[in-house]
C-alpha cells in the first residue's frame, strides 16, 4: 500500500502541475515544449488534466474503493505515453515529449507492479454499503 500511495501523490501532483502550467504561463510552457498554433487546444487538455489530478490525489484521503484510482492512473499514463511518443516521433510536436513520455512509461510500471502485487488487498465495497435504511 506504500507504493499504492506514494504513487497517487507523485503522478497526481505532477498531472496537476503539467497541467495547470499552460494555464497560468503559457509563454513558458511554450518555451519548453515549442511554439503552438492551437493554444486553445493546450489549455483545453489543461484543464481536463486538473480533474485527473485531483482525482488521483483524492485516493489519499477517501475511504472506498481503489480500484478505479488504478484504471485511472494506468490508463492516463498509457494514453500520455502514446501521444508522447507517437507525435514526436512523426516531427508533429517536439521531442521534448520524449521525456514526458518515459515519465509515464515509470507511471504505467509502477502501477503494473502495484496491480501484480498488491491488487488481491483491495476489495470491492459490498453491494449494499451505499443504500440507507431507515
Amino acid at each position: 500500500m506504500k507504493v499504492f500511495r506514494s504513487l497517487l501523490w507523485i503522478q497526481g501532483l505532477y498531472i496537476l502541475i503539467i497541467a495547470i502550467w499552460p494555464l497560468v504561463h503559457i509563454e513558458s510552457f511554450m518555451k519548453v515544449t515549442g511554439y503552438k498554433t492551437d493554444i486553445w487546444l493546450v489549455k483545453t487538455v489543461g484543464a481536463l488534466g486538473i480533474p485527473v489530478g485531483l482525482t488521483l490525489l483524492s485516493y489519499l484521503f477517501i475511504r472506498t474503493d481503489c480500484r478505479p484510482a488504478f484504471v485511472l492512473g494506468a490508463l492516463t499514463a498509457l494514453a500520455f505515453a502514446f501521444v508522447d511518443f507517437y507525435y514526436p516521433l512523426r516531427d508533429v510536436i517536439s521531442d521534448i515529449y520524449i521525456v514526458d513520455g518515459w515519465v509515464q512509461v515509470l507511471f504505467l510500471l509502477t502501477w503494473s507492479y502495484i496491480f501484480i502485487r498488491e491488487y488481491h488487498k483491495f476489495k470491492a465495497p459490498s453491494p449494499t454499503a451505499f443504500i440507507h435504511t431507515e
